[in-house]
């Protein structure tokens, strides 16, 4: 995903500053600025990019336990949200809940093509040791163990 929408920064800015605890993972560009005290230091920025041209626009929402997932069709840029038609749809099957969940987890967890977009902008490599986890690779197998083969 990429963002660069003002009003969508400012209300994840908003969601921080009211104590809400963010994860984005941003492909591309991020005009957002995380870890700054007093607008974004409950949101934390990862980049991911390898091999595959996947960002999917998977969002999460937690209250309590309770987890929401809706999947929408764009990068929030400011070519999509005001001349395009965009949607977002929830998932309400718990099996795929389970399974996006365990696919952003993969990506969370990549140690190997991940960075860390800090407060400079800077793209700090994630280096969290063994075992190596490459989320593509991961997500590959994942998601072949899972496809009956003929």
């Amino acid at each position: 995903m990429n963002l660069e929408e003002e009003s969508l920064i400012s209300k994840l800015y908003e969601a921080s500053n009211a104590g809400v605890n963010i994860q984005l993972i941003i492909r591309g560009i991020c005009r957002l600025i995380p870890g700054v005290p007093d607008q974004s230091e409950r949101i934390s920025v990862r980049r991911i990019v390898d091999r595959y041209l996947e960002h999917g626009r998977v969002f999460i929402f937690e209250n309590l336990g309770n987890k929401a997932i809706y999947l929408g069709s764009s990068d929030w840029m400011n070519r999509n949200i005001f001349h395009r038609i965009e949607v977002c749809f929830p998932i309400y099957d718990e099996t795929l809940k389970n399974e996006i969940i365990d696919l952003i987890n993969l990506q969370l967890a990549d140690n190997v093509q991940a960075a860390i977009i800090d407060s400079e902008l800077s793209n700090r490599p994630v280096n969290t040791g063994y075992p190596a986890i490459r989320s593509q690779e991961e997500i590959y197998n994942y998601l072949s163990e899972r496809i009956p083969h003929t």
